[in-house]
């Protein structure tokens, strides 16, 4: 063999292993041991045939022959040779044969219960049972959080952007589902079971009251977000129009949301409800030893069918479609199971389940934009903090509470938390905003301030409705919910793995401290700012924290310190300085002279764009005010 010659040989090496390096190896200019090979077969002192391949010329026979360009070429050769057709249908037909992918949970349940429940939040027995957090899901939390804190830490400069986006895209998917939906068999059938009313329940205090609720929370009353939204707005902005537009556009998204579930509901009523056919059949086949089966009967000659007395015992489940639109989802179940669980039998359906999990993302998004501005709004007002600061510090705090969330009982701390620390707090809440306004600072005053604002009077509808029904009707809504409390002790709906079904649980004594709890906690703000304000612990003259009082019909403030943020001003992009004010000429609010000077007018909104507005009238009693 030539001394220059690069021969490769190939021994066996237990030791000696390829590296990655050699498996993903390409073409090198300077290495062709992938590109040639030569076969040299001859005979070495009669010992027999040997082998040897060579790069570069050699005594003896010698035939070149194509080589790999790399080692990969050579693995994937290999790897498409050995899978093939028998990895496809061989392997999962032996497995079907001699035994498989059976969960008994899964089996007793269904498919996208079982993965709701077990995969997703890997749910525990009771509530009793911690579990240790769930990572899949506290990733999700600290991601939420994140775009939350992203999209807020510059206040509205930043988060009414995102706005365009996570308010406009919902409605393209809901209609986008609703045209889809109208398309599949039975949404009709939903749509019609939507608008045919129980009148035999029309009479039953909790519906009333279940709608009340609803159309409480959907606008978001008591959270503090319309308050601080609109706190940005100039002085002259029509505050009624507003209102009456939200209202409606918020309640269209209901009917349109509503529509869009009942219509995919009715799909699945109607696939549910064929299967259930089918099972019916088979049995009724079974017991008459039929070998041709018509599964295409209609629903008249299968009720006539099932109605004969031979087929009485043997236990067929009443397949209506009625009743399977009649089965209730609470809670995320609605979402994340009976409509998950349609979509999977839409065409395209992942492309869809993308879609509507994207939907719920941003509407999520947009309510906690709100949700933060309303606790972060205040107390910049009050405090002077920084808005980044602020905004950082309360997603920080609210993802360490949500930790509570994603552990594998969290499920029933969402079902406590929205039963205990929502409903009567901000019901609470509510009443007394109306109750300060219209008794306590008087509704002719108020009336006074919007028709300034407004350029007109309001209608003299609101008058009573704010000072005597709306009262009147919260407070009926707030002692029905008290007596619900009382009469139906706290309970959440457990998922026992072992029976894969959901059961009705009991909170554990500890477990209704914690609700007890909740609702003092989230309305013990009202009365302690009352006491700090009505003893003067928070006034002008605390050093800074506050700069707003009010006195003798007047807003009195301090002025704005250098350096300092004006939300105010984010509205027209300019700094305090620059911001112009947004009053009239001949003004009708006035500012205290910390010299005794004559007075100045100012901003109505100031430098924090909050604060209730009066008329330049002279000096009122105390107790006037």
């Amino acid at each position: 063999m030539p001394k220059n010659s690069k021969a490769v040989k190939r021994e066996l090496d237990d030791d000696v292993t390829e590296s990655v390096k050699d498996l993903l190896s390409n073409e090198d200019a300077c290495d062709n041991s992938f590109k040639k090979s030569s076969l040299i077969v001859g005979n070495h002192g009669g010992e027999g045939k040997e082998c040897d391949v060579e790069e570069g010329g050699s005594d003896g026979e010698e035939e070149e022959r194509p080589a790999w360009n790399s080692k990969l070429q050579y693995i994937l050769a290999q790897v498409g040779f050995s899978v093939g057709l028998g990895n496809v249908w061989r392997f999962p037909y032996l497995c079907q044969k001699n035994g498989g992918d059976v969960e008994p949970e899964c089996e007793k349940s269904s498919a996208t219960t079982y993965y709701w429940y077990r995969e997703a939040l890997n749910i525990s027995n009771s509530i009793s049972e911690g579990g240790g957090l769930n990572w899949k899901m506290t990733v999700c939390l600290l991601v939420a959080w994140a775009m939350i804190c992203l999209a807020m830490i510059k206040g509205i400069q930043s988060s009414g952007k995102v706005m365009y986006f996570s308010s406009l895209f919902p409605y393209v998917v809901l209609i986008c589902f609703l045209i889809r939906a109208l398309l599949l068999e039975g949404s009709i059938d939903g749509i019609r079971h939507m608008f045919t009313p129980k009148l035999e329940i029309m009479l039953d205090p909790k519906v009333w009251r279940e709608a009340a609720t609803q159309v409480f929370f959907a606008l978001g009353l008591g959270f503090g977000g319309v308050i601080a939204f609109s706190s940005y707005n100039k002085r002259d902005n029509n505050c009624h129009f507003d209102a009456v537009l939200v209202s409606l556009i918020n309640f269209f998204t209901s009917v349109l949301a509503t529509l869009v579930v009942f219509a995919v509901l009715g799909f699945k009523a109607n696939i549910m409800n064929a299967k259930c056919i089918r099972l019916n059949i088979d049995k009724i086949g079974r017991v008459d030893n039929l070998t041709d089966i018509n599964y295409n009967m209609s629903l008249a000659d299968y009720h006539q069918l099932i109605k004969q007395e031979k087929y009485q015992g043997l236990g067929l489940d009443p397949c209506d479609i009625e009743n399977e639109l009649n089965k209730t989802v609470h809670g995320t179940g609605l979402a994340f199971i009976a409509f998950t669980e349609a979509m999977t039998h839409f065409p395209a359906s992942p492309f869809w389940s993308v879609m509507f999990f994207l939907m719920l993302i941003n509407l999520g998004l947009g309510s906690m934009f709100g949700t933060i501005e309303g606790i972060a709004t205040p107390l910049i007002d009050t405090f002077k903090i920084r808005k980044e600061f602020l905004t950082v510090g309360c997603c920080v705090l609210a993802f360490s509470i949500g930790l509570l969330f994603v552990q594998r009982s969290g499920n029933y701390f969402v079902t406590m938390f929205d039963d205990y620390s929502a409903t009567l707090p901000l019901l609470i809440v509510v009443i007394l905003e109306n109750v300060a306004i219209a008794w306590f600072y008087g509704i002719d005053k108020f009336f006074e301030d919007l028709k300034d604002m407004l350029g007109f009077t309001p209608y003299r509808f609101y008058y009573y409705m704010w000072k005597y029904i709306t009262p009147i009707l919260l407070l009926i809504l707030l002692c029905s919910s008290f007596i619900q409390l009382i009469m139906t002790p706290p309970s959440y709906s457990a998922w026992i793995q072992e029976e894969a079904r959901e059961q009705t649980l009991y909170f554990p004594p500890w477990g209704i401290v914690v609700c007890i709890s909740l609702v003092v906690m989230a309305i013990m703000p009202v009365p302690v700012v009352f006491a700090l304000r009505y003893f003067n612990i928070i006034n002008e003259n605390t050093s800074g924290l506050s700069t707003v009082s009010y006195k003798k019909g007047r807003i009195i403030k301090e002025t704005a310190r250098p350096g300092e943020d004006d939300d105010t001003s984010l509205i027209q992009g300019k700094s305090p300085s620059e911001a112009p004010s947004p009053m009239p000429g001949n003004s009708i609010y006035r500012k205290q002279s910390s010299n005794g000077g004559p007075e100045v007018d100012t901003t109505p909104n100031g430098r924090y764009g909050i604060g209730y507005l009066m008329a330049d009238m002279p000096d009122m009693p105390e107790s006037d005010l």
